[in-house]
């Protein structure tokens, strides 16, 4: 079937623009030998789906990963060079398969059978996915992947759509897990790998607040903001789920920062972002490093660096029946 030939054209066009799924990690690796801080963003819409690979002020790059049913339009590898910004006479080359990637429901981002290599003079410098063996026939002159290429991931920002119930997986501690919001009834429900780990009842009143919560037989800071959704404003619920003292949070771009903009809460809500659409901190989040650093920090809309390399995960659920 052809959603565009049994729509309604309005509706469409406002479903088209609506992402499904986005998913922004943000990566420590080295380009060139210079450290670098590299953002993958996985978007995922009705009739497009994309990834875009950004390094600041060295380099942005767009893909298309949106599957067709002719084979002669397919998904092929695909390379491309580039010049480094900062490094004029250094040129890198991005390399990518997602012929055969397989995706979770409703994801943005492969799960398995994909990859994506960045290197610099035939030195893979750093490497994502799982087809190890595929990347290294294709890099003239690579005989391994180092260790050094394997990106340590600092900070994972999602947004999910739906209703009452919304479900997402991270990595924390090394291993995935499947986290579920729930919120019905004025009670809030956290689960992990599917068993209750946090109640918040009475959430009028307590549609802010923060707990410690078991992830994989350890605890992580989990903090959460509704006021949107007890307010009835709309928008988003914003969670945080944090190790140590939390990541790297880079600025919102392209699609994430329109989705921000639409819903902008009033300055004097509780759960106010900022009047940037591009600074990626909602109160939540600020509330988050400045509990992790004794209040000395400070959001920006430049991208916020951790001092000991630890982890976030920012959870942002917006709600259907709220847009």
């Amino acid at each position: 079937m052809i959603p565009s030939c049994f729509s309604n054209p309005d509706q469409l066009t406002h479903d088209t623009h609506k992402p499904q799924n986005l998913i922004t990690c943000i990566y420590q690796t080295q380009l060139c030998n210079f450290p670098t801080f590299l953002t993958i963003t996985w978007t995922k819409t009705l009739f497009s789906h994309s990834l875009i690979i950004h390094a600041a002020d060295s380099f942005s790059i767009t893909l298309s990963l949106y599957p067709s049913t002719f084979s002669f339009f397919r998904n092929r590898p695909g390379s491309k060079s580039l010049s480094l910004t900062r490094q004029h006479h250094h040129r890198i080359k991005l390399y990518w398969d997602f012929t055969k990637a397989e995706f979770s429901r409703n994801s943005a981002e492969p799960v398995s059978c994909f990859y994506i290599a960045i290197a610099c003079d035939a030195r893979i410098e750093f490497f994502l996915g799982d087809l190890r063996d595929d990347a290294l026939r294709r890099i003239t002159g690579a005989t391994r992947i180092p260790l050094s290429a394997e990106p340590t991931l600092l900070s994972r920002r999602e947004h999910v759509f739906g209703r009452r119930n919304f479900m997402a997986t991270a990595q924390i501690f090394g291993s995935k897990h499947e986290i579920g919001i729930e919120c019905s009834g004025g009670v809030l429900r956290v689960k992990v790998d599917g068993k209750v780990g946090l109640i918040v009842k009475r959430l009028a009143w307590k549609f802010r607040g923060n707990e410690r919560i078991a992830v994989g037989g350890s605890e992580v800071d989990f903090y959460w903001d509704v006021f949107n959704w007890i307010a009835g404003s709309g928008g988003h619920g914003a969670f945080v789920f944090q190790v140590g003292d939390g990541g790297v949070w880079p600025e919102m771009v392209g699609q994430e920062k329109r989705l921000m903009k639409k819903s902008l809460p009033s300055s004097s809500s509780p759960s106010a972002i900022s009047s940037s659409p591009s600074t990626s901190c909602s109160s939540v989040l600020q509330w988050a490093e400045e509990s992790s650093d004794g209040g000395r920090s400070s959001c920006s809309s430049s991208t916020r660096f951790s001092r000991s390399g630890g982890f976030s995960w920012l959870l942002y659920a917006w709600r259907s029946d709220c847009n």
